[in-house]
């Protein structure tokens, strides 16, 4: 239960940090880092779910 539960918040997160980049796009000028710092967060998250998911199938918590 608890990994489904950490599992959504990632995925949240991710979304959360895909809007706040479409924002920065939208909003910011050429030369801010801000729209490379969301790009590196939801990398990071995307390789988090997908490393909580295949744990989740090797343990049989999600099978």
């Amino acid at each position: 239960m608890w990994l489904q539960l950490l599992i959504a918040a990632v995925f949240i997160a991710m979304v959360i940090s895909l809007a706040m980049g479409a924002g920065f796009l939208l909003r910011d000028h050429a030369s801010s880092r801000r729209l490379l710092r969301s790009l590196k967060w939801r990398i990071g998250l995307a390789c988090l779910l997908m490393a909580l998911i295949i744990y989740g199938y090797w343990s049989g918590q999600l099978g």
